[in-house]
């Protein structure tokens, strides 16, 4: 089968297509074939070799995926069938191929609704967004929401949750499509972050008082930035940074506000039960519909990393692999 392989963690050439052997289930596995995977920006910095858990060289990389199932292991435990049509939230050898295996835990039904390429931009966007509004965040309907950066895969995931939970919600993008999406997926303000007085509309839409809830997608450029508009008692929850970040703490000290980091793997398995059931809740109600920007041939990985970490991007960034 064709798969991208890392031999060395390095820039986006280290990405090769290969050929290797069709991956074999063990008894409690399950073989899915890959139609789509998902680019997400943690790809990036595993392939760059700067996060913090890294997998032994070679690899094939990807979290996320949709496809068929096309082999189920007899101890498997799976409620799935063959030819069932899924999305991965994690496998056991990578996405980036045209075959992987996963465990039962791994697998979600894929509604007819959601086309592949959409299914494999759900896993970790969307886990990440409940993660980020109700794990860390603790956001509860009637709240408002800044989500700052909303226009990648886990902002509109974090839009389209935070409006079906009954939260009010500003988001921020930095072009007009990029601000007419939002719009579309739900929130009740986009606003241009590249003018510099875009947060006086935060303020003034919660009559001063500052939003309760803001999820971060650029910390070190924003976090002093989010300061000046949480609520007194509110929370920031980071999300993404891309360098270190000098704030005022008295700010922070001032509003008694948090700030909590977020790392998908620090999910419990509960927390992450809890994140499946609600996306997969949202996907067959049609209150979330993943948005797919940018689609690049498996062989051409290497552009689709770039294109994942331009800025800019509107949706998910999509390898088909069939």
């Amino acid at each position: 089968m064709k798969a991208i392989r890392v031999s060395a963690f390095g820039a986006p050439e280290v990405l090769q297509i290969a050929e290797v052997s069709d991956p074999i289930p063990a008894p409690d596995q399950i073989l899915v074939e890959v139609h789509a995977a998902g680019v997400n920006p943690v790809d990036t910095y595993i392939r760059s070799g700067v996060y913090a858990r890294l997998p032994e060289l070679p690899y094939t990389p990807g979290l996320d995926a949709a496809g068929v199932i096309r082999q189920i292991g007899a101890s498997a435990g799976s409620a799935h069938k063959i030819g069932d049509r899924v999305w991965l939230s994690a496998s056991i050898d990578g996405t980036y191929a045209a075959l992987t295996r996963c465990t039962a835990d791994q697998v979600h039904t894929l509604p007819d609704r959601i086309t592949f390429q959409q299914g494999a931009s759900i896993g970790t966007a969307y886990c990440t967004a409940y993660r980020a509004l109700f794990q860390r965040g603790q956001g509860r309907p009637g709240q408002t929401v800044l989500i700052h950066g909303a226009t990648g895969g886990v902002g509109i995931a974090a839009v389209q949750m935070a409006r079906a939970a009954g939260m009010r919600v500003f988001a921020t993008g930095g072009s007009e499509q990029g601000r007419a999406l939002l719009l579309e997926c739900g929130a009740d303000e986009a606003l241009d972050h590249t003018q510099a007085d875009y947060l006086e509309r935060v303020t003034a839409g919660t009559s001063g008082r500052g939003v309760d809830l803001v999820v971060e997608m650029l910390a070190n450029v924003n976090l002093g930035k989010d300061l000046g508009v949480v609520a007194r008692g509110g929370c920031i929850v980071i999300v993404g940074a891309r360098g270190s970040v000098e704030i005022n703490p008295r700010l922070a000290m001032q509003r008694e506000c948090d700030i909590r980091g977020l790392m998908l793997f620090n999910a419990t398995p509960q927390e992450s039960k809890e994140a499946f059931t609600a996306i997969q809740a949202g996907l067959e109600i049609g209150a979330l519909a993943p948005v797919v920007g940018e689609e690049y041939p498996l062989a051409d990985a290497a552009q689709g990393h770039v294109a994942a970490m331009s800025s800019g991007r509107r949706g998910r960034v999509v390898l088909n692999c069939r």
